[in-house]
């Protein structure tokens, strides 16, 4: 009887507090002092009903009409102390109390800061993220121990791993099948195939790096394919020409977002187009006089016209090919690049790589003649199929008569990449049957052992995904979002937006969730701010472009620098590589390249210096830095 008494007094701790209340409201687990959230109704099913919100002293704090069959959404609710807590909702003849958690909006940035600072400190990432996914799950929970630790699993990780919608579920499969299908073209010849065929071309570590470089433009189209593909492929040749694991990553890493992210036809471009009307929209409907000059622009013209405004991803591009052709570098990259051309170890002793390559399965399989198609040809099965799929499910969307933009803009990001992943697998396995290489069971085996390679990735990857999730949760982007304010020097816009977004973004570790919040914020405030003079054909319409490009630049290195960024783990997966020995020894060239931007791009162009002007002066201080503060690495080829 005490056992059955204690095990029911357990689960009334993880119940939620007011289960009366879901039927007529659907609240937050967590609002933020002074920061509005807002509460959704759901009206009766016969008629429509009248709905109060107060506050526990009896203050009114909204009220209107719920329709019948409907819902209605209560927008714009601040709560400024714990004394008009609880809440009470009326709706007709129902009443419901909510007994809503309040914090102060400085507590919404502890988990992601507990995770990265924990992170950096005892490099070990996965503990880092259980904290903060814990700390978290603790303000949603109300401040109790024990129903955080039960919230932490139920609802964080296992809807991390379940999101579909958000792309989640499909990443994991995505990166799974495609590390099964490296391990089956590992232990057929084909990677030792690649490596022979291509030594001959990439006789130094100066060549081998700026052909990753290159691969990396050209996979363009998505950035979760470009990492994954260029990683893996190019590994076993950085390997052999002792270019380190943390530089890999870094190339890898550096090129694949911001090239996405400028190409016109790729899975970026078209979301941030989409993101960018409802900017414009918003801002025509806020400032009526220019309404019809505002939605006179097409959004993607607008995109156009902010590529030269793009300092960081631009920066970051040239950067990793200086680098790579000077073959210099400073700081715990240069003290990584030296201890592998020494030394030959291609990883710090003692790291724990985010990708296991010692397993034999990973290894050719003995007497076999290595064939670079055998390996060229499943990547290419990928690469084909992916853009076929984005071209055929972008059109089935928008329609036989839409741009190229548009059909890509439009397409099933997350269905192509696992189809091709698992047209990849098919292929790898076919033709190495077909020539005898391998058996059915040894290529089950290769992929199975390919898969297993992920694992510590796939953990990784959750718990951020987990910690993305309690940062939406409680509100940090949405706090981070009011920093930025309408009353500041106009001028002054694009440096602050790009800051915010990438304090965002490093904190939440997306960027694409930074794009969403920021965006249809940061174009309406721009253009009110300046008034005609930002409107498109205005005299001041670069600080509009400015601002628009900081926010997807800001995301960018943000994303870049973030430890919990699901990119930045899977250039760490692709490049078997520690993942804090990745972020260690890319950020300060990330911080480098953010700040020339910064002062020069951002700065400089809101006070009259052009485009051009302040890529050319960017180029020319990293070619500097480069020169005079990094070190070339003395190889004993």
């Amino acid at each position: 009887m005490h056992l059955l008494r204690l095990t029911t007094a357990f689960w009334i701790l993880l119940l939620p507090l007011d289960l009366g209340a879901q039927e007529l409201v659907d609240p937050p687990s967590v609002i933020l002092m002074d920061v509005p959230f807002q509460l959704t109704l759901q009206g009766a099913n016969d008629a429509s009903t009248q709905y109060e919100v107060r506050s526990a002293n009896g203050v009114v704090l909204a009220q209107g009409t719920v329709s019948a069959h409907d819902v209605s959404i209560v927008a714009g609710l601040e709560i400024r102390s714990v004394e008009q807590l609880p809440l009470q909702v009326l709706m007709g003849e129902r009443a419901s109390e909510l007994e809503l958690t309040l914090i102060p909006g400085w507590f919404s940035l502890l988990p992601p800061i507990l995770a990265i600072v924990l992170a950096l400190i005892f490099r070990e990432v996965i503990t880092a993220l259980f904290a903060g996914v814990w700390l978290g799950a603790l303000a949603v929970a109300g401040f109790n121990p024990l129903a955080a630790t039960g919230r932490l699993i139920d609802r964080f990780v296992v809807p991390a791993l379940a999101d579909v919608e958000g792309g989640h579920a499909q990443i994991m499969v995505f990166s799974l099948l495609l590390g099964g299908m490296v391990g089956i073209i590992a232990r057929n010849g084909g990677t030792m195939g690649v490596v022979e065929m291509v030594t001959p071309f990439a006789r130094s570590a100066r060549r081998g790096k700026i052909a990753t470089w290159a691969a990396g433009l050209a996979i363009f189209f998505d950035d979760y394919a470009n990492t994954l593909i260029v990683g893996n492929t190019m590994r076993p040749i950085t390997d052999r020409l002792r270019i380190s694991r943390e530089k890999l990553a870094y190339v890898v890493d550096s090129t694949a977002a911001p090239v996405a992210a400028l190409v016109p036809i790729s899975t970026w471009v078209g979301y941030e187009i989409s993101l960018i009307s409802d900017g414009l929209r918003i801002a025509a409907e806020q400032n009526p006089n220019g309404a019809e000059a505002i939605l006179s622009q097409s959004p993607f013209v607008i995109f156009i016209q902010t590529i030269p405004f793009l300092f960081y991803p631009l920066l970051a591009l040239l950067f990793v090919f200086m680098t790579s052709v000077m073959d210099r570098d400073f700081g715990p990259m240069a003290e990584a690049e030296q201890r592998a051309a020494s030394k030959g170890e291609l990883h710090r002793p003692g790291a724990r790589l985010a990708t296991d390559t010692s397993s034999e399965l990973m290894d050719p399989k003995e007497g076999l003649s290595y064939h670079w198609w055998n390996a060229a040809l499943p990547v290419l099965a990928v690469i084909l199929v992916v853009i076929v799929g984005l071209y055929t499910t972008g059109r089935e969307s928008v329609g036989p008569d839409a741009s190229l933009i548009n059909v890509f803009g439009a397409a099933d990001a997350f269905s192509t990449l696992l189809w091709g992943s698992l047209a990849g697998c098919l292929v790898a396995i076919l033709i190495s049957i077909g020539q005898k290489m391998l058996t059915v069971h040894e290529c089950i085996e290769a992929w199975i052992g390919g898969m297993k390679s992920m694992i510590l990735a796939m953990i990784i990857l959750t718990l951020a995904w987990s910690l993305g999730s309690v940062t939406e949760e409680i509100g940090t982007a949405q706090y981070l979002s009011l920093l930025l304010t309408d009353r500041v020097n106009l001028q002054l816009i694009p440096v602050i937006v790009f800051a915010t977004c990438a304090a965002m973004s490093f904190a939440t570790g997306t960027s694409w969730g930074t794009m969403a919040i920021m965006l249809p914020v940061v174009i309406p405030l721009t253009v009110t701010l300046g008034g005609v003079a930002t409107y498109p054909g205005g005299d001041q319409v670069e600080i509009l472009f400015g601002a628009t490009a900081s926010v997807l630049a800001g995301a960018i290195f943000g994303d870049h620098c973030s430890p919990i960024s699901d990119t930045t783990i899977l250039s760490s997966t692709a490049s078997a590589c520690d993942h804090m020995d990745h972020v260690r020894t890319q950020l300060p060239y990330a911080l480098l390249v953010a700040f020339i931007g910064m002062i020069l791009g951002n700065v400089g162009t809101a006070y009259g210096l052009p485009p051009w002007g302040a890529l050319l002066g960017g180029a020319l201080l990293l070619f500097l830095v480069l020169r005079f503060h990094g070190e070339s690495v003395s190889r004993t080829d």
